[in-house]
């Protein structure tokens, strides 16, 4: 495994769809598209996790109780989740992706962002790059979501769905932040380009609720009348500085169209992964946790991680019946020993365990990071390593103030004369420097 550079491109094309997880399931059974039809959330399945249309006219909403969904229409249809065919379906639309353009950075399911730099020499002008993305799209072997048949796990591979142009939205601008909110506005199968130039112009009607923003700050910036980008960008920067800190300067400048984040692609890494097929379908947490620990320990002991670390770790579940279990982490540490590792995977297995026996465990490693870090080379200990993380938040809290107040307001006190009986020429205060 070797060290591969970062691509990277200014310019962006979001492809998203909407619901992707439902359509996967209205694909495979056409039948459920004429229903009020809801997916349960994959880590709890009292709760409603995706909600078609024809549900949320009754008043249905995402997050909703399964009681408080049929309480508002009785007729609501309830689907368990299949978070592995959702994740391989998405996988092929990335694949289909990656024949336009080398850069693709997948964010969530159903969305994507793809990197256009360069590619006029090949296709031509924005919108001829966008017709290609829809075209490759719907050509990586999938079937139409409303006109499907059914098929079988085994036969996917060979035959999917398709996606269709009524699905499909594109948003073509600089930087990742305007063509997402391009494709917000882009309508079902068509697109929606914002030229070079124009951004702080097509930002400025769009609503606030488009920024990344904390429920905390969307309430404060509502209650100082601020509505939309515009009537932020009206606002001087230093002012949304001071009240919201360096989170507002950024949330300025992407409303200002002064910010384009380029869009990141990375060459995916082969993945290690650990199977373990049960002979009789397995329930018991305790076994499964068991079973776990082995999956990781085989994939660590695979030769191909040698002086790397894990960064990224998934675990699925083939269970009884055809339904699947899924769940990742993302370590905020790679690590290397078991424990970190399989940690975060036992949480959420006893937060929110399969829905039923599992047939068949698998462990996935599918990123990592070199296997020397600088905060290792320093922390002989776990003390070391944790005084080293306190003054790292201390060094980021107080560039936080200084952004925010324009003056030093932190000092440190030092030894200047010890032998002195005055308290005040013991010590001394200087300007803390993080």
């Amino acid at each position: 495994m070797t060290v591969t550079p970062h691509l990277a491109s200014d310019s962006a094309a979001c492809c998203w769809i909407p619901l992707f997880a439902l359509r996967c399931e209205t694909a495979r059974r056409p039948e459920l598209a004429s229903l009020p039809l809801a997916l349960l959330a994959p880590d709890d399945t009292r709760r409603l996790w995706q909600v078609a249309p024809l549900a949320r006219r009754a008043g249905v909403k995402p997050g909703m109780t399964v009681s408080q969904a049929i309480g508002l229409c009785p007729a609501l249809k309830l689907c368990e989740p299949d978070p592995v065919h959702y994740d391989e379906q998405f996988a092929r639309l990335v694949a289909a992706l990656v024949t336009v353009s080398p850069v693709v950075e997948p964010v969530e399911l159903g969305r994507a962002y793809v990197g256009t730099d360069g590619l006029e020499r090949l296709y031509g002008s924005p919108q001829q790059i966008v017709k290609e993305i829809q075209m490759r799209s719907a050509e990586c072997g999938m079937r139409n979501f409303s006109e499907g048949s059914f098929a079988p796990r085994a036969s996917l591979i060979h035959s999917a769905f398709r996606i269709p142009h009524s699905a499909l939205r594109v948003g073509w601008g600089r930087g990742k932040f305007v063509s997402w909110v391009a494709a917000t506005r882009a309508k079902p199968g068509e697109a929606v380009i914002v030229p070079v130039g124009g951004e702080a112009k097509f930002l400025a009607s769009q609503r606030l609720a488009v920024l990344p923003l904390d429920p905390d700050t969307h309430r404060r910036l509502l209650q100082l009348g601020v509505k939309t980008l515009g009537a932020l960008v009206a606002l001087p920067e230093e002012a949304v500085v001071s009240q919201f800190g360096r989170a507002g300067r950024r949330l300025w400048r992407l409303a200002a169209g002064l910010v384009s984040e380029p869009v990141v692609g990375r060459v995916v890494p082969e993945p290690i992964v650990a199977a373990l097929t049960f002979f009789t379908p397995v329930g018991d947490r305790d076994l499964l946790a068991h079973a776990l620990d082995k999956l990781v320990d085989r994939a660590l002991g695979d030769p191909r991680r040698s002086g790397w670390r894990v960064q990224v770790v998934r675990v699925h579940a083939e269970l009884e019946h055809g339904a699947s279990w899924l769940v990742a982490a993302t370590l905020k540490d790679p690590a290397a020993t078991r424990e970190r590792i399989a940690a975060p995977l036992k949480t959420q297995l006893e937060r929110s365990p399969p829905a039923g026996a599992v047939e068949r465990l698998v462990v996935e490693f599918t990123a990592f990071a070199p296997g020397t870090a600088e905060l290792q080379l320093f922390a002989r200990d776990a003390g070391a390593a944790a005084r080293a993380g306190r003054r790292r938040a201390l060094q980021s809290a107080a560039r936080e103030i200084a952004l925010r107040i324009r003056r030093p307001m932190l000092y440190h006190v030092i030894e200047v004369q010890p032998w002195s009986r005055l308290p005040e020429r013991r010590y001394a205060l200087i300007d803390f420097e993080p």
